[in-house]
């Protein structure tokens, strides 16, 4: 081994500091991100970065996502944060791959949430009467407190959204509760008017007697009830032979006064049923020996215990995979000369064989899952001549209805929300015709109303609906097969699903929906502004009137929806038929109605969002895309209406591409609750770390699946940032002894920076790739993989001596400065849609005088000439033997057998001759950072340093041999050869004449 290195005498020693090219930047290595965010916010305000980036991107091919909107009822949450970060990554993205891309924020305003909100805060707290909506005045006032509630929330919805750095139209938002927007809402629901697919049907509500009012889930409390339980007989009609000719199914129920609505029995192909006889029965007993019953096994015992059968047999299985071709009799059959109608077998998810009898009692106008049943089935009923009609059994005072023969007048509940006698007189009519085998009661959780405290009833009301299945009629004329279903499936199957699974997720949904129901009978909405005239069959005829839908339309589009509810709307819209028949249906249209219509008053509304007009899509032989993106959930919701309306009134999706995200959970894989303690809020995050660092987790997320975060995912993500910063610290401080009059072409550059430029063209090609794909997660890991191990821990460790130390005049110096310029210039673009705020922060440092905004560029173009595959190949050998020798200094270092890498000089083994000679002219000692090297060829000593990955190369580490460079700390022997400089090598001897002719003393 070599003797120590000599020291330069101490009275030699000078400060060279003044010589050396070190970094040098105002870009801080604390980020200060909660305090530096907010000035780059007020800074993008102040420059009209929206209205630049519009105007850079004229005439370029538009990119829109189109935004489905929040509800304006609260402040966002970590979900909402995600999805608002997810979609400026994208439109950032796509506007920096070189299109136009709009963002045009919106709200949606109307619906119940509001609504509540604005009866708990204004009227239940204060102790006052909720309106009463039948008197104009009250309707409008309350409508007027529900948008400024909506406009209140709206507000405070948007800061935090900017806040995250999303870049977007802030100052002219959409909002389903804008003048312009209701009356097109409106428009949009006449077309379907006009092309026959909108009727009105029935479809049960919970409904509060007392009240005298539908209610929505959030007005009910489940709370302790009694009810009386019936065990009934359904007789088997067909098969009418066999062993089932003359048996029953029986099924259970909890509310007997719906049975005279009952039009059908559901069941469960995975239970096992069987068909069983009575051996043994009391003789007064309701069930009698001899009956044939058919009842899941599982339950067949506890049935026959509540029917005090003494004895019965198993007669044979009855497979659930066939009972749907049973048919049934009607309990009452002939009971005041009604119920004569066919009571078919229906499969439903819902049936289990827990409690019952293993078959569910549907009555389509009484319950939520018996009406989805029965719809999803209408079809298959309507091919088999059943008619899906659905009765209205029990009127708004929950008395029976001519619809339920026999018991007309009796109550359910009555005025005070106590029973009555409905649930006694059905079970005496199943007495009398021995079609009843057992009674009980049970206590358990029943609804009841919030305000009255009184048990509430499912009782079917009339709503409207827009039919699947009916031809869609366009100048009165209908095209076989041109359904909405149809329309709505072809346009699945020609829009490109972001993951592609989404596809068959909403593909399954339309196939199987039933009609879209979009009336609710509330107060805060856009009403179903059309006129009806009653039938005599209880369906309605539509007023079809161009004058009275533009007068609707001009009304809404100057005073809002408003106008609807104000006194003398009827005779004001009508006009000159205003003395004929029709009525104004007071009904407002279901949200997802409001916000599948958004394409209508956003994307096709040029007077109102002029950054939007023009749009040409490639379904219309144009190059501009629509994109929606949510939820995984807005399958079944926006995506899912927006489907609907826009095939409907203009026979294809609003939109080309779809991109859904899963939901964010707690770190440890649980649902986020209050409760549990392990909720974030992204403002909290913010205000401890920054958008950044929550812009950086959500692009770190596959967000194709449910995504986690927590106290140590955030620690984690900072350092992530940390890493990220800090090289572009590094580069930042570099260049700023860059000027770009000495930038070195490619061709004159070393070979390490001609390779660096491969990488960068390598990644060029990756991130741009991920970009396009919306794959942010990959953009993320290539990034941080080439800032960090490539950049970072190779490149710039490596070059840091000739950066720092060469002389002014260095062609290698400045080749690696002009490579360090592109690096940078390219990876502040490629962070910007991620770290936007710090991309930014960055840019205005690195460009002063270039664009007001890094987010105004395009990604890096033109560098795939950069490429150079042999040299790649070339420096991979290299890279290799890099490796091995940082092995050996590794565990000379752990041994205290050295301390810098500098102090070393490592004697390298090669045994291939092919190695060897890819290493002839390559300076080992500048790649591998000692102060000297030796190569030799042939075997190396038994205790030299290998790596099996890299057969054919050892290493003994010895330590250099001369004295220290005082400048750049290389031990050398040359150090001491220059006699006006006798302290550093040659090399720094050179650059130090250099800066003194510059006029630096040294």
């Amino acid at each position: 081994m070599s003797e120590k290195p000599q020291k330069s005498q101490k009275s030699d020693a000078k400060d060279y500091s003044k010589t050396l090219f070190l970094p040098q930047t105002e870009f801080p290595m604390r980020a200060g991100l909660p305090q530096r965010e907010p000035e780059i916010l007020k800074r993008w305000y102040e420059i009209g970065l929206y209205e630049k980036l519009r105007e850079t991107a004229k005439g370029r091919a538009k990119f829109v996502l189109h935004d489905g909107p929040p509800y304006a009822n609260g402040n966002i949450h970590i979900g909402t944060a995600l999805n608002k970060i997810l979609k400026d990554l994208v439109t950032k993205s796509q506007q920096m791959l070189g299109f136009d891309s709009n963002y045009v924020p919106g709200w949606d305003c109307h619906g119940l949430p509001i609504e509540w909100k604005v009866e708990e805060e204004h009227y239940r707290k204060k102790g006052k009467q909720k309106p009463d909506f039948r008197d104009s005045t009250a309707m409008i006032d309350f409508r007027r407190e529900c948008r400024a509630y909506a406009t209140h929330w709206l507000g405070v919805q948007r800061e935090e959204f900017k806040r995250l750095g999303v870049i977007g139209d802030w100052d002219h938002p959409y909002a389903t509760m804008s003048f312009p927007a209701e009356a097109q809402i409106a428009r949009e629901l006449m077309k379907f008017a006009a092309n026959g697919t909108l009727y009105r049907g029935s479809k049960p509500v919970m409904w509060s007697v007392v009240e005298k009012t539908a209610l929505a889930e959030a007005e009910v409390e489940y709370e302790d009830h009694t009810s009386d339980t019936v065990w009934v007989k359904f007789p088997v009609t067909s098969p009418a032979h066999g062993a089932l000719a003359s048996a029953s199914v029986v099924i259970w129920t909890t509310t007997p006064w719906t049975l005279p609505g009952n039009r059908a029995i559901s069941f469960s192909p995975k239970i096992a049923y069987g068909l069983y006889k009575v051996t043994d029965a009391p003789a007064d007993n309701w069930t009698k020996t001899g009956d044939l019953l058919i009842l899941a096994d599982a339950l067949a015992e506890e049935v026959f215990k509540q029917a005090r059968v003494t004895a019965y047999e198993k007669i044979r299985d009855v497979p659930g995979d066939t009972m749907d071709a049973i048919e049934c009799a009607h309990p009452l059959k002939g009971l005041a000369g009604g119920y004569d109608f066919i009571v078919p077998l229906l499969s439903g998810d819902h049936v289990t064989d827990d409690t019952g009898t293993g078959f569910v009692h549907t009555a389509p106008g009484h319950g939520r899952e018996d009406f989805d049943v029965w719809m999803a089935q209408s079809r298959d009923l309507d091919a088999r001549g059943i008619s899906t009609a659905i009765p209205y059994t029990v009127d708004e005072n929950g008395a029976y209805t001519d619809h339920a023969p026999g018991f007309a007048g009796k109550r359910v509940i009555n005025d005070k929300g106590e029973k009555g006698d409905a649930n006694e007189a059905v079970i005496k009519a199943l007495v009398e015709r021995g079609m009843l085998l057992a009674r009980g009661r049970l206590k358990h959780q029943y609804p009841h109303s919030w305000r009255s405290k009184k048990p509430v009833i499912f009782r079917n009301t009339p709503q409207w609906f827009i039919a699947m299945d009916k031809d869609v009629a366009q100048g009165g004329k209908a095209k076989s097969g041109d359904t909405l279903r149809a329309r709505a499936l072809h346009a699945i199957s020609v829009t490109q699903w972001v993951p592609p699974s989404g596809e068959n997720r909403i593909n399954g949904m339309i196939e199987a929906r039933p009609d879209w129901v979009i009336s609710r009978q509330r107060a805060w909405g856009v009403p179903i502004a059309v006129f009806v005239r009653e039938k005599g069959d209880g369906s309605a005829e539509i007023l079809q009137d161009e004058a009275v839908n533009a007068r609707i339309g001009e009304a809404f589009e100057k005073e809002g929806a408003d106008a609807w509810y104000a006194t003398g709307a009827r005779e004001r819209f009508l006009g000159s038929r205003a003395s004929e028949d029709w009525q104004k249906v007071d009904d407002i249209l279901d949200v997802w109605f409001d916000s599948g219509s958004t394409h209508a008053f956003v994307l096709e509304d040029p007077v109102h969002f002029p950054g939007l007009a023009g749009i040409k899509r490639k379904v219309d032989g144009g190059a501009d895309t629509v994109m929606y993106l949510e939820g995984s959930d807005q399958h079944r919701g926006w995506f899912h209406s927006s489907l609907l309306e826009s095939c409907g009134t203009r026979g294809r999706a609003p939109y080309d591409i779809v991109l859904t995200h899963g939901f964010t959970q707690a770190e440890d894989g649980r649902k986020m609750s209050k409760s549990l303690g392990n909720t974030i809020e992204p403002q909290a995050v913010i205000k401890e770390s920054g958008a950044d660092i929550l812009r950086l987790w959500v692009a770190s997320c596959d967000y194709t699946d449910d995504q986690r975060i927590g106290p140590e995912i955030l620690k984690n993500t900072v350092e992530t940032y940390r890493k990220l910063r800090n090289t572009v610290r590094w580069m930042l401080g570099t260049l700023h002894h860059y000027k770009p009059t000495d930038a070195v072409a490619p061709a004159e550059m070393p070979e390490l920076e001609r390779l660096m430029l491969h990488e960068l063209a390598g990644r060029a090609a990756a991130v741009d790739k991920a970009y396009r794909e919306f794959d942010f997660k990959t953009v993320v890991a290539i990034l941080s993989a080439f800032l960090n191990s490539e950049l970072s821990a190779f490149y710039f460790d490596i070059r840091k001596d000739t950066l720092y130390c060469d002389p002014p005049s260095s062609l290698t110096r400045k080749a690696a400065l002009t490579t360090i310029d592109l690096l940078c210039a390219s990876i502040l673009k490629w962070l910007a849609p991620i770290l936007s705020f710090t991309a930014e922060e960055g840019w205005r440092m690195y460009r002063p005088d270039a664009e007001p905004s890094v987010h105004l560029t395009l990604f890096p173009a033109d560098l795939e000439a950069l490429r150079d595959d042999k040299l790649a190949a070339k420096w991979e050998t290299i890279r290799n033997v890099r490796r091995v020798v940082t092995g050996a200094l590794e565990l000379e270092r752990a041994a205290k057998n050295i301390g810098s890498s500098l102090e070393a000089s490592p004697v390298i083994y090669v045994a291939d001759r092919d190695m060897l000679a890819t290493l002839f002219d390559i300076d080992l000692a500048e790649i591998c950072i000692t102060s000297n090297y030796e190569v030799r060829e042939g075997e190396a000593p038994a205790a030299a340093f290998r790596l099996d990955a890299v057969p054919g190369v050892a290493v003994v580490v010895e330590k250099a041999v001369g004295t220290k460079c005082a400048r750049s700390w290389k031990i050398s022997p040359m150090v001491g050869e220059d006699a006006e400089y006798p302290d550093v090598t040659p090399r720094d001897a050179k650059a130090l004449r250099e800066w003194k002719a510059l006029g630096v003393a040294v």
